[in-house]
């Protein structure tokens, strides 16, 4: 067994305006938060190429995501998600770095792969960059394990905000199943456990103030069995931080530990069916300390 972070300094250096949640300084406490882990593999992420974003992304989109990342001054693409003359850079390096887990852990199993980059990915959908996110990280290393010959994709987002963009992405693509857990009703706005398709799409939410217990209970009683169920070849996780008490953008009351006992859990079940292989890749969480301390907590949970 063996756990590898993927990350690259150049990932510091998209600069949305003053006072934006989605700081540089994120990426640094997560990075200060795992490298407290004995024995870690540290890999330095490549960026992605353009057919790696076509797994996930409309050439179009694509087309003027690259136009617009030539800009000298940083622009906004909706009101949340910014563009500036380093971003693209950046959220190439984001998705370089899930890819490069992907091929990490079919070459090798029984390995975990953590992504620490930024921008996050799993609100940006097919054709529409939103929510902080340019591209769809966690989609992209989805759609490289199916050309990579993996048959069942698995991929479990516990951040606090539904992840709407890759539910879009996937909803339609056999051999992949999208679990999500998330504070309701909260930003975006989707992931309705009623849309629910069994076996493909199955959401499950929490309203705020729910804490510890409840979190759990969701999981063994919704999202872990679906999970098991599918028998994954891969497990890829949208890891959010932002569920933690201490976050200041939504409502749940998450604690530390509950990030080990998630990340434990989803790593039990890539060795059931999946010879270990979980790759997972950093999406929100916005307090500093509660980031620096549950992404260890995390990688101590998958490293278990």
């Amino acid at each position: 067994m063996s756990l590898k972070v993927i990350s690259h300094e150049d990932c510091l250096k998209h600069r949305p305006p003053t006072g934006h949640p989605e700081r540089p300084e994120r990426l640094t406490a997560a990075l200060a938060g795992i490298s407290q882990i004995d024995g870690l593999i540290e890999i330095q992420a490549e960026a992605a190429e353009d057919e790696q974003i076509l797994l996930a992304h409309q050439p179009d989109y694509l087309t003027s995501v690259k136009r617009l990342g030539k800009t000298e001054r940083t622009i906004a693409l909706d009101p949340d998600t910014h563009l500036g003359p380093d971003s693209l850079q950046a959220a190439r390096l984001a998705a370089g770095a899930v890819c490069q887990g992907v091929i990490e852990v079919i070459a090798a199993p029984d390995t975990a792969v953590i992504a620490l980059t930024r921008p996050p990915g799993h609100h940006a959908e097919s054709a529409r960059a939103m929510g902080f996110c340019l591209f769809n990280n966690v989609a992209i290393g989805a759609g490289l394990a199916a050309c990579q010959g993996l048959s069942r994709v698995a991929i479990c987002d516990f951040d606090v905000h539904h992840g709407n963009g890759t539910e879009e992405i996937v909803t339609s693509r056999e051999g992949m199943l999208f679990l999500s857990s998330h504070q309701a009703p909260l930003y975006p706005g989707t992931g309705d456990p009623l849309d629910n398709r069994p076996g493909h799409i199955v959401n499950a939410s929490l309203p705020a103030g729910s804490g510890s217990d409840e979190f759990r209970s969701l999981w063994m009683e919704n999202l872990l069995p679906a999970l098991e169920a599918f028998a994954p070849e891969l497990v890829l996780v949208s890891a959010g931080f932002d569920a933690h008490w201490r976050d200041p953008l939504a409502g749940l009351k998450l604690k530390d530990e509950d990030y080990y006992w998630i990340g434990r859990e989803l790593r039990r079940i890539s060795r059931i069916s999946a010879g270990g292989r979980l790759v997972a890749t950093l999406e929100g969480g916005y307090d500093l300390k509660a980031l620096e301390d549950s992404v260890l907590a995390f990688g101590e949970g998958v490293g278990s």
